[in-house]
């Protein structure tokens, strides 16, 4: 009986997070923002690039918790309930996140 080896297969998800990419838009201008002002104009950002699924109570908690992985990673700002973008909030955007996985493939 020949034993075959486990195939690994593993899905990874390479599209761009357009939530994360529209809080890094709004927070960029360096206006501090209150959660349900910030949501709305990335709300209304992602209803005009037609980027809205999963309703508007998913979003609002996807935001939420996108917002709060920027701060952990110290990429925003939160003082009481206001946040603001801080100096390398750009390195969140999807195309840099692409082009560090780039130069790491290639690095290989």
């Amino acid at each position: 009986m020949a034993t075959t080896t486990p195939r690994k297969t593993r899905f990874s998800r390479r599209v761009p997070d357009h939530v994360t990419d529209e809080l890094v838009n709004v927070l960029s201008d360096g206006n501090t923002y209150e959660f349900n002002e910030l949501f709305g104009l990335v709300y209304d950002n992602l209803k005009l690039k037609n980027a809205v699924s999963g309703g508007e109570e998913m979003l609002r908690l996807r935001s939420y918790e996108k917002l709060q992985n920027l701060v952990s990673r110290g990429l925003a700002a939160k003082v009481a309930k206001t946040y603001r973008g801080l100096d390398g909030l750009r390195q969140a955007h999807s195309t840099a996140v692409a082009a560090r996985s780039a130069a790491a493939a290639a690095a290989r």
